[in-house]
């Protein structure tokens, strides 16, 4: 079972390869289909454009709804205190009694009712909130402490109790000595202060590893099941979640997952994924960064409000004894966040969904040493991303055949969501920026109204699917953190101006990185390396 859930080393199956290049074929054929229909005639050219266009204006308008909603949502959710409804779980039918008269209904309050109902009724069930711990493997590489140390005090600042909770850094070896050095600060630093702090070297060069995340988390994942056994801890009540070095998750984040851990009963074919919000340093990173950050942030938020489509990004929970069953993470894509909802998928025969958390976690946008060097390192991370063009193959050749274990009415559509998204990323930016203009100048000795018009039309279009954008921006700045002292009110008006940009890094991260990713795997040639982001502080 293990070993079919991997991706494949070296050379691919025949199918294997089709479902590889199919993701570019399409997208680069979506734009030569657009020049040869415009040199065929202009108006076929000119629906083929438009039926692009207003997929485009719906989306916009649907984005600005579902970021405007989930901005609420989320607001509510933090209002909760998540401790106090953990607790009433210790003893429902007491809470039942006492809240079932309470006239401040919360978020989702009459949710709790129902499951205070509910567990009231069949207790041995569902496990004691007492019983239940939290595992935080943090991954680190070459980081310092300027970087990590925030981030282990995120977690201890956290409502749910530090004795329940077991930290695990994970550094690499080929870190250095001076990455084994920091672990060793930071160990004596903050032992004491959680349940255990552990640990885990994750050595350099195992074979059947690329170099990346995914072997380091799954190396300490194995240690942390190894401890866990030890300590005679009860792993069916265990939840892992895997941070990067740079998140700082808010505080009522544990007990948030751990309550829809506790009063779910399909827990263990479960994840939970919180809002992955980019603005622990949004006011120190240049203009282009805080563009994508804010704009990824706002992905994350629509995200959460679509669960059916919702998948696994950078950080989220998973319970310990499913992890196990599974062995932990990929060993073999440099993108294991996204790729671990497929992995899960199908350990599970289809039985298996992600939970939306709607508690932040917040991570850090790109900032390095220079201007420059920041623009590339942006561009790095986001190729990354969008190498998860790499799980079509592994999604389509399952669906083709009899080794799917599930039926294929239920993996069709999650697959066509997945083949569509990553063609759209790559084709959007440049149809809309540039496609109006294509009829008009495939069609220059003709003179057809409809070529001349179109750039005009189109441009209308577009100022309609702006309002997406001007809703956006006012509610990035009710996203920002506090302004900081160092900083003057110009800068306020910085953050609007930025949006100017978007255009330009629609297409030159958006797209082309998605065409580099999409590329790479038409050609046979894989990313099998993590290209770590730099994480500099600045004071």
């Amino acid at each position: 079972m293990r070993k079919s859930l991997e991706i494949p080393q070296g050379k691919r199956t025949p199918i294997y390869r089709f479902f590889e290049i199919l993701p570019g074929a399409i997208s680069y054929g979506a734009i030569i289909l657009l020049f040869v229909l415009s040199w065929i005639n202009p108006v076929v050219g000119a629906i083929y454009l438009f039926i692009i266009i207003a997929t485009t204006l719906v989306k916009a308008i649907s984005v600005a709804f579902r970021t405007a909603q989930g901005y609420n949502v989320i607001k509510s959710a933090m209002r909760v205190d998540w401790r106090k409804r953990v607790e009433d779980l210790s003893n429902p039918r007491d809470a039942y009694e006492r809240l079932r008269d309470d006239r401040n209904r919360s978020y989702h309050f009459e949710e709790h009712l129902t499951n205070l109902k509910m567990i009231a009724s069949m207790e041995k069930e569902y496990p004691a909130p007492e019983d239940v711990y939290h595992v935080v493997i943090m991954t680190a590489y070459n980081e310092g402490e300027d970087v990590l140390g925030p981030s282990i005090e995120a977690v201890k600042d956290s409502t749910f109790p530090n004795d329940h909770i077991i930290f695990a850094l994970a550094y690499e070896q080929r870190g250095g000595e001076t990455m084994a050095q920091i672990a060793k600060n930071l160990k004596q630093k903050y032992d004491g202060v959680f349940r255990d702090f552990l640990l885990v070297e994750h050595p350099d060069g195992l074979p059947g590893e690329i170099v990346g995340k995914g072997p380091n988390l799954t190396y300490a994942g194995h240690a942390v099941a190894e401890y866990v056994t030890n300590k005679h801890l009860p792993i069916e009540n265990i939840i892992v979640t895997s941070l990067d070095s740079d998140n700082h998750m808010a505080p009522k984040y544990l007990d948030s997952v751990a309550y829809e851990f506790i009063t779910h009963p399909n827990r263990q074919r479960l994840s939970y994924q919180p809002v992955s919000i980019f603005t622990n340093n949004i006011w120190d990173a240049p203009a282009p960064s805080r563009v994508i950050a804010v704009s990824n942030s706002f992905f994350n938020v629509i995200s959460t409000m679509r669960p059916h489509s919702l998948r696994n990004f950078a950080s989220h929970s998973q319970p310990l004894q499913a992890l196990e069953a599974m062995d932990f993470w990929s060993k073999r894509t440099i993108v294991e966040d996204g790729h671990q909802y497929w992995r899960s998928l199908f350990f599970f025969s289809g039985d298996y969904s992600v939970l939306p958390i709607r508690i932040p976690i917040y991570q850090d946008a790109v900032i390095d040493d220079s201007f420059f060097k920041t623009i590339k390192a942006q561009f790095i991370q986001v190729r990354r991303w969008y190498y998860g063009a790499s799980d079509v193959a592994y999604v389509g050749s399952r669906l083709f055949s009899k080794n799917r274990g599930m039926p294929f009415w239920l993996l069709f559509p999650k697959f066509c969501r997945l083949l569509d998204g990553h063609v759209t990323l790559a084709i959007l930016a440049p149809i809309v920026a540039f496609g109006g203009w294509i009829p008009m100048i495939m069609n220059l000795s003709s003179h057809n109204m409809v070529a001349y018009n179109l750039p005009n039309i189109v441009s209308i279009v577009e100022t309609f699917a702006s309002i997406g954008l001007l809703v956006s921006i006012l509610i990035s700045f009710k996203i920002l953190p506090k302004r900081p002292a160092k900083y003057r009110k110009s800068r306020s008006i910085s953050m609007i101006l930025q949006w100017i940009l978007m255009p330009v890094t629609s297409i030159l991260y958006q797209s082309l990185a998605a065409f580099y990713s999409q590329t790479r795997l038409m050609l046979g040639k894989y990313m099998e390396k993590f290209d770590v982001t730099n994480k500099v502080v600045k004071k």
